[in-house]
């Protein structure tokens, strides 16, 4: 069964704005979405680009960059799996067919979509009046939002009430159940766990996360708190601002490299570094952080470290790193393993430390600063691991099955042959 809405509106909070502005219209013409500015935000004096290159400020069709079927800064606003899985429950509900039976298209997802999605944009299928699709749970609410999640994660269509309240979590990334909190006006992303989970995956990321900042990593709050028995994972949001309704524009890296989710693979972080290096502000410290990222994803066995899970703030005409998020410790057996982008130009992805020092100079660094950093790190895991696992809620078991295999694995410390 295919299902697909042909237009969408953009909506878009300005910088420092508190309401959202319509800005122009997407129309989706076979697999591609084409965008138009509305003539009335062209003629504000204060209206910005959403994003450039993408989107320039013209009076015209814009279409995708070469190679995309939709605006990368639009496609990061849209729910993933999660999100996509929870929408088509939705439209399952009631009818005979399954939901991998379901065909919807890209505008349908980002019209029923949550609203209180990563960024500062909206879509709506009205060009004047805005409907916010957003309600946020509370902490008091979790464990039924996670029994629901649980049945939905297994194929069940939960009930409609809190199939709606999943729904306003939809529009969040990644592939994991999660819902939106709001703890007193702290905006919170509760992530769950999940029965098909191999190891603490909610603990682990915990843990990895807690350990980042250790290290003096840029990294979003967190926290492992315990609902009815289940591990749920706590974050703080780091795109929204502490004025009510303020919201801060979001690119993911895939969008910076200009790159489609089909050719997510050609994604490197030299190419990333390169973009640091002409579009972002700091230059210096940008580059010095995200090789610290990169290092610490080896140390913890990240190698779920795609193009998605690395993102930026548009402000005015340069990009800023967001903090680091989505740092997941990720299962795996034996020894060898490798990164999902690679680290060097000559397509290095191993997940050696070692591989990481040789490829300082793409990050501004000397062999002895990128070693520093590396031991650093290194030290502060050592030294820092039974705290950092005291907070995270680790048990002795978890501890054990977690040391040596995924955090500081031996292959990561071992020497360049």
């Amino acid at each position: 069964m295919t299902s697909e809405s042909s237009q969408a509106f953009v909506w878009f909070w300005m910088p420092g704005a508190t309401e959202p502005v319509v800005v122009g219209r997407l129309d989706r013409s076979g697999e591609v979405t084409s965008f138009t500015y509305g003539r009335n935000y062209l003629g504000q004096a204060e209206a910005v680009p959403l994003y450039l290159p993408e989107l320039p400020l013209e009076d015209r069709v814009l279409m995708p960059l070469s190679g995309m079927s939709i605006a990368g800064c639009i496609a990061d606003s849209g729910p993933d799996a999660w999100g996509q899985r929870v929408i088509m429950a939705k439209h399952a509900a009631g009818r005979s067919h399954r939901i991998d039976h379901l065909d919807l298209g890209p505008l349908t997802f980002l019209l029923e979509s949550g609203s209180d999605r990563i960024g500062a944009l909206d879509f709506q299928a009205s060009s004047t009046r805005y409907v916010a699709r957003t309600s946020h749970a509370t902490l008091d609410e979790l464990r039924q939002l996670q029994d629901a999640a649980t049945a939905l994660d297994a194929g069940e269509v939960s009930s409609p009430e809190l199939l709606q309240a999943l729904l306003h979590g939809s529009s969040l990334g990644g592939a994991r159940p999660k819902v939106l909190i709001d703890d007193q006006g702290r905006k919170l992303i509760a992530k769950f766990s999940r029965a098909s989970d191999t190891y603490p995956m909610v603990k682990a990321e915990g843990v990895a996360m807690e350990l980042a900042r250790r290290c003096g990593l840029d990294v979003a709050p967190v926290a492992v708190i315990d609902v009815s028995g289940r591990d749920v994972l706590l974050v703080d949001r780091f795109d929204r601002t502490e004025v009510p309704g303020e919201r801060r524009m979001v690119v993911s890296a895939l969008t910076i490299l200009e790159l489609d989710e089909r050719w997510a693979r050609y994604a490197t972080y030299p190419s990333l570094a390169e973009q640091v290096r002409k579009r972002f502000s700091n230059p210096q410290r940008t580059l010095r952080e995200l090789f610290s990222r990169i290092v610490f994803n080896i140390c913890v066995s990240n190698t779920d470290d795609h193009a998605r899970n690395h993102a930026a703030f548009v402000e005015g005409g340069q990009l800023t790193l967001t903090p680091a998020f989505d740092v997941c410790p990720q299962s795996r057996r034996g020894g060898e393993a490798v990164q999902a982008m690679e680290l060097r130009a000559d397509g290095y992805r191993f997940s050696r430390l070692a591989g990481a020092v040789s490829a300082a100079p793409t990050y501004q660094l000397s062999a002895a600063e990128a070693r520093q950093i590396v031991d650093h790190q290194v030290g502060v895991i050592r030294s820092e691991w039974e705290d950092a696992a005291d907070v995270a809620r680790l048990t002795k078991l978890e501890r054990e099955s977690l040391w040596g295999v995924q955090i500081l694995n031996p292959y990561a410390l071992e020497p360049e042959a």
